[in-house]
């Protein structure tokens, strides 16, 4: 099975290097593993983050560390572009790479150099080589907001590679205690149940937002639809919902922000009423006759749900919905797509009946309509989205208090 791993490896190297002679991302992802130069460290601390989503999640953990061990330096991995390109200089770190292949001696040159004394991954990216390498030479590896499914391959009969794999983590913290039970059963008992980091850190942004002054000057007042990491099949309804509902404001941050998406997405909506966020400024704060705001750029998202009053999360007509729970911590209750099961918070906030899963633009009118008209349903609401984040804090105390006893 390793042999297999392993050429699955290089394959998938071969294929995205082909891909990247008309893709942007697969462009970025080879030039950039293929320039970059690592610095020798000694006793780093290396965290791993597949994209900028883990990167966000784990981020609480990464703070923390940076904070309690300032003698050792930081050095963190990306496996996507989308994750590395936006963080590439942020200050929580010394260093910041592409992860590189997993191969054996990629592991080994890559865990020379950076002499770990300790790795954090955050909630999935499993790589043999890398993790049996760590075990090798006893390096303490840590999984966090770990949550585990079972239909995954460490659960069915021809995942013997990949549970092997899992035999090399020091300890997970897992987000519930179905993980916890899953990993009991293939005999993986080094797990805590420490909960998600991520409502750690949408609710310490909640609690210090930051401010956007030409947000607020567009607000001005009304009510906002806050729509965030939108796709097509998603930009279609809310054009709809925009036309029905000229007494709201809307924001909508897509996922992709290429020109080309950005026009589309711009065709779809009225004209006159509708802008750029780019080019607000030039607006010179009339913001009178704008009733659609497009956000042109990555990073604003997290601090744009604080003026909202109704989120809409995309992704959901397609892989599976993006973060619900930066709106959730300003207590907005959230609507997406069918595609949302895979999610434990979106099936957490389906269940307190403060997050709704629509197929078409009837329901999503028809939800739209009963948080809009009846007052007591939305504060309700509200307080129940509110409650649920606050009571779900506290994964990244769990999990320092672990590694500082170890």
């Amino acid at each position: 099975m390793l042999l297999i791993y392993n050429a699955a490896i290089r394959l998938y190297f071969v294929v995205v290097w082909i891909f990247s002679f008309f893709n942007k991302k697969a462009k970025l992802w080879i030039s950039g593993r293929s320039k970059q130069s690592f610095v020798r460290q000694k006793d780093a601390i290396w965290f791993h983050f597949s994209s900028l989503g883990e990167f966000e999640q784990g981020r609480p953990v990464l703070e923390a560390i940076r904070q309690k061990y300032p003698e050792n330096k930081i050095v963190i991995t990306f496996f996507s572009p989308s994750g590395y390109e936006v963080r590439k200089n942020t200050i929580l770190a010394d260093a910041v790479y592409y992860l590189p292949l997993d191969t054996a001696r990629n592991a080994k040159e890559f865990l020379d150099l950076i002499q770990p004394k300790l790795v954090i991954f955050t909630k999935y990216e499993y790589w043999y080589n890398f993790f049996k390498e760590m075990y090798r030479r006893d390096i303490p590896l840590y999984i966090i907001s770990g949550i585990f499914r079972p239909g995954q391959i460490f659960f069915k009969w021809y995942g013997g590679l990949h549970r092997k794999m899992l035999g090399f983590v020091t300890w997970f913290f897992v987000q519930d205690d179905k993980s916890k039970q899953l990993l009991k059963k293939i005999g993986k008992e080094q797990v805590t149940v420490s909960g998600d980091t991520r409502f750690d850190r949408v609710w310490q942004n909640a609690l210090a937002p930051k401010e956007l002054p030409q947000i607020a000057a567009f607000k001005n007042g009304q009510k906002v639809f806050i729509a965030g990491s939108t796709w097509p099949e998603d930009e279609y309804l809310l054009a709809e919902l925009v036309a029905g509902y000229p007494g709201w404001k809307f924001i909508i941050a897509p996922h992709e922000i290429d020109n080309d998406q950005l026009d589309r997405l711009m065709e779809l909506l009225p004209t006159e009423s509708s802008a750029r966020y780019s080019i607000i400024s030039s607006l010179n704060g009339n913001f009178s006759n704008l009733r659609v705001l497009v956000i042109d750029n990555i990073g604003m998202l997290s601090s744009l749900y604080r003026y909202g009053e109704i989120a809409y999360i995309g992704g959901g007509f397609g892989a599976g919905i993006h973060n619900t729970l930066e709106a959730a911590a300003f207590g907005l209750p959230v609507i997406f797509g069918p595609n949302y099961t895979r999610f434990k918070e979106a099936n957490d906030l389906v269940a307190l009946k403060v997050g709704f899963s629509i197929t078409n633009g009837e329901q999503l009118t028809a939800i739209m309509e009963t948080l809009v008209n009846d007052d007591a349903f939305y504060s309700a609401a509200n307080k129940k989205i509110l409650t649920y984040v606050k009571e779900h804090t506290g994964a990244t105390n769990t999990i320092l208090n672990h590694i500082e006893k170890k």
